[in-house]
């Protein structure tokens, strides 16, 4: 989802609201920004994936579970949709014009990811979980949707919905998503970083450039690109997954 549907991390984009309702304090959110600017220049590899779910975990221990949601529900117009890229909803549009079902697949939380794929008009979404006690995150998680876990989720559901994974479409930014697109019939790297582009050219796979984020009620489009028009009647998934989160990035900056 991350540099493949939104222009930023859908987890830091929530810093603000986060930090105006006592989640999170200065630093964290200065922390946050300086992860951002990273995470847009460079993205991050397995190393920093695991260092970011162990940051995570650990921030988020004791957190409210209804009070993420609350200000995820509050702030996710205001906050996503100017990050939305034109191009991604058109893809989105095309897809469910086609017939296909559209699956996001993220590493992100649910929390956030879930709202997110619902306003994209998503028919479902798989994202990370974490172990809720008493309402709150016990630091633990329970289900981590990243590398082959995104794989098994992605094969529960095919076998669940009846999809054929040899008609069904993946798109991604990073190279940590590599099982992903090896497990459909149409792979395509959007905005790959430096290891996926090298995949992507050796497989011969497609590579296209995002680059134009608008607001998300302005741009979904009401009729099918040529495009769409001429590919197959196959219904398939369009699994448009999340580039890495970056809150692994945060050891890189002192305060």
């Amino acid at each position: 989802m991350d540099k493949t549907v939104i222009a930023k991390s859908s987890t830091l984009a929530f810093s603000k609201p986060f930090f105006d309702q006592g989640l999170l304090n200065r630093r964290a959110v200065l922390k946050s920004s300086y992860a951002q600017f990273l995470f847009l220049m460079s993205g991050a590899d397995h190393d920093q994936m695991n260092r970011m779910r162990s940051y995570v975990t650990a921030m988020c221990t004791g957190w409210d579970v209804e009070q993420v949601k609350s200000i995820v529900g509050e702030t996710l117009h205001e906050i996503v949709d100017p990050l939305v890229f034109a191009e991604a909803a058109d893809l989105i549009a095309d897809h469910k014009l086609c017939g296909r079902d559209v699956v996001v697949v993220s590493a992100s939380g649910e929390e956030i990811v879930a709202p997110i794929a619902r306003a994209l008009g998503a028919t479902h979404a798989m994202a990370t979980r974490m172990v809720v006690e008493d309402g709150k995150y016990t630091g633990e998680v329970e289900f981590y949707c990243y590398g082959e876990g995104k794989v098994h989720a992605i094969l529960e559901l095919a076998a669940r919905e009846g999809y054929s994974l040899e008609h069904c479409y993946a798109y991604s930014d990073s190279i940590t998503d590599l099982p992903m697109l090896e497990a459909v019939g149409h792979p395509t790297a959007v905005n790959p970083d430096r290891g996926l582009r090298r995949e992507a050219a050796s497989r011969d796979w497609p590579v296209v450039t995002f680059n134009k984020p608008v607001s998300l009620r302005d741009r979904l489009p009401t009729a099918p690109s040529s495009a769409a028009l001429a590919t197959t009647a196959a219904v398939g998934i369009s699994a448009l997954a999340a580039g890495a989160l970056t809150y692994s990035l945060l050891r890189r900056f002192t305060v």
